[in-house]
């Protein structure tokens, strides 16, 4: 925020607007809302029910959760969202192909672009998954391997030095760009807690995808689960 723009914020003078009062019965969870219009000279008017228009502009105007709530087209390849605060979780996917990867000097591993198999992403607030496919596009009855790379147990990424920052107003776009920066931009350090993700060493399976197509061959079952397993 800009100095003077901060300086406009702090001087300036708060005006009540509304008073928002929640009723419940007593052992009950479920709530009504009423609303109270302040005049000018700070009287409560008259209390009647919440509007829907006068919630959506609450939440537009003060709650930060709303800038965190991603809009826009659907992309192609999200096959899940959820976007209930507290519950926020997006699966997708990126066709076979090559990616550019970043590793620490004592792997003996190129800086450079390597084939790739398929990858599907799940993202659940500070947490990512990584899983590998073998078709181009998956379905519910496509089955799940252990991400060939380093950095991942199971399914589970060690999000370790890109320091990325999240978009404060997310397109879906956006921020399936963010998750993937942020793993793609960290170095590849070390293997997971379960060994060679691999059926032969990661490091030579790395090298030879360099010049040619990932050997689909090497890669190991999850656990015997397919996509359908984790679409809800």
């Amino acid at each position: 925020m800009e100095k003077n723009e901060l300086t406009n914020t702090i001087q300036a003078t708060l005006c009540p607007r509304a008073v928002l009062i929640a009723y419940t019965y007593a052992q009950d969870k479920k709530y009504f809302l009423e609303q109270r219009s302040i005049d000018a000279r700070g009287r409560m008017g008259e209390g009647h029910p919440v509007t829907v228009e006068f919630m959506n502009e609450l939440v537009r105007n003060y709650s930060e959760t709303y800038s965190g709530t991603p809009y826009g087209r659907l992309p192609s390849n999200l096959l899940y969202a959820d976007t209930r605060k507290g519950s926020e979780e997006y699966i997708w996917y990126n066709p076979p192909g090559k990616r550019m990867m970043y590793f620490v000097e004592n792997l003996g591993i190129e800086n450079a672009e390597y084939n790739l198999p398929g990858i599907i992403y799940q993202a659940k607030e500070t947490q990512l998954d990584v899983y590998a496919y073998k078709d181009n596009r998956p379905d519910m009855e496509t089955v799940l391997y252990a991400a060939p790379l380093f950095n991942v147990t199971g399914s589970s990424v060690c999000l370790g030095s890109a320091r990325i920052e999240k978009p404060r107003d997310p397109t879906y776009t956006n921020l399936l760009e963010y998750w993937e920066r942020k793993f793609w931009l960290t170095e590849f350090s070390h293997l997971g807690g379960n060994g060679n993700p691999t059926k032969s060493n990661l490091v030579l399976v790395t090298k030879a995808a360099r010049d040619r197509d990932f050997n689909l061959d090497e890669l190991k079952p999850l656990n015997n689960m397919k996509l359908k397993d984790i679409l809800k």
